[in-house]
């Protein structure tokens, strides 16, 4: 317990699934929390549900203006941050030959365009020693049916993260990328998969994992914890797989 007391993390699509058991998790290890989400009623749900005085501020990470907004509020009300979680992303499963431009535009403005821009606003106000942790996917790295554009867009993170971890040394920013592989959240509706056909999806996708089942949000809040908190105070611009084994099929 208390592994972030006094620190001030920012979670950006912390309203659900690995943002919110991340911010829940931030905040019971002393964290103050702040999140963000594009509506304000699942924002204010979510921050009755985190507790300990979080903090919900409403905007679109693939709003550039959202970004440089938000860096100005935090240095307003909290002076600097410790903790810059990106979390927020969109997924659409659809085969390549089917991808509309809109559909592909969507993805990369929230899951690559909106993770740059929001690190190029945050890291002036982030403190020297700080940590920011990049949610990239499994998908990135191993293909999967219909998810070339996510994975494309997942893949700029990892790029990113090697870049940042080495412009940040001398302010001794940690840059690390978490990548999720299936985990049992709210993103599977969000895939547009049809609620009679989850059993089947999910049964698939386990079996494809060696552990044998979908991960659990709270699983990777830990392992986005190791990396934001001290005990990795030595781990820079790695990228952490949380998937049940499912990289080595």
């Amino acid at each position: 317990m208390n592994r972030l007391q006094g620190k001030t993390a920012l979670i950006t699509g912390g309203n659900s699934g690995i943002g919110l058991a991340t911010a829940e998790r931030f905040a019971a290890e002393g964290a103050r929390v702040i999140v963000t989400a594009r509506r304000q009623s699942v924002l204010d749900a979510a921050v009755r549900r985190i507790g300990h005085g979080a903090i919900g501020i409403r905007g679109d990470v693939a709003d550039i203006e959202h970004h440089a907004a938000l860096a100005d509020e935090l240095r307003e009300r909290f002076g600097a941050l410790d903790i810059y979680v990106a979390n927020a992303g969109v997924n659409t499963i659809t085969p390549s030959a089917q991808v509309t431009p809109e559909e592909f535009d969507a993805q990369f403005n929230v899951n690559a365009r909106g993770v740059f821009f929001g690190v190029q606003h945050v890291a002036p106000i982030i403190r020297d020693g700080g940590s920011m942790v990049l949610i990239s996917s499994l998908a990135a790295t191993r293909a999967l049916d219909g998810h070339a554009v996510y994975a494309g867009s997942k893949a700029a993170i990892r790029a990113f993260a090697r870049h940042w971890a080495l412009e940040f040394k001398a302010r001794r920013i940690r840059v690390n990328v978490l990548s999720p592989g299936p985990v049992d959240t709210s993103i599977l509706e969000k895939m547009g998969i049809p609620e009679a056909d989850r059993p089947g999806f999910v049964k698939a996708m386990a079996g494809m994992i060696p552990a044998g089942r979908f991960g659990e949000a709270d699983e990777l809040a830990l392992a986005a914890l190791y990396l934001a908190s001290d005990e990795s105070r030595f781990v820079n611009g790695i990228e952490l797989l949380v998937d049940g084994g499912m990289s080595l099929n």
